[in-house]
């Protein structure tokens, strides 16, 4: 299930606890490690939530665009299992549209 920054923060899940988050691509934060682990940040106009995933990343995925990851937060880091990369706003869960919209950080991509 879909849970947003501020509730990662305020009460984070159980290491065990797979879920989803989604949001904007940081700017500037994406690291490139060893290998195939890249470290990013992920916002929702509040909450900053840090995640690393090790993969290839989806051809659309750049820094402030919309994501959607599926993984586990694990000492204070989000682990994705899956990295979606969403430019439009029927594919990413209306509650981090709501919280982009509320930040004024939102783009509309329809213009």
């Amino acid at each position: 299930f879909f849970r947003a920054h501020s509730q990662i923060l305020a009460e984070p899940p159980e290491p065990t606890e797979v879920f989803r988050i989604g949001g904007l691509v940081e700017e500037g934060s994406i690291v490139r490690g060893q290998g195939e682990t890249i470290r990013f940040s992920v916002t929702d106009g509040g909450g900053v939530v840090p995640v690393t995933y090790t993969g290839v990343l989806p051809d659309l995925f750049e820094e402030n665009q919309g994501m959607v990851g599926t993984g586990r937060y694990i000492n204070g880091v989000f682990e994705a299992s899956e990295i979606l990369a969403k430019h439009d706003e029927t594919y990413m869960p209306a509650e981090v549209v709501d919280a982009l919209k509320e930040q004024g950080v939102y783009k509309d991509p329809n213009g």
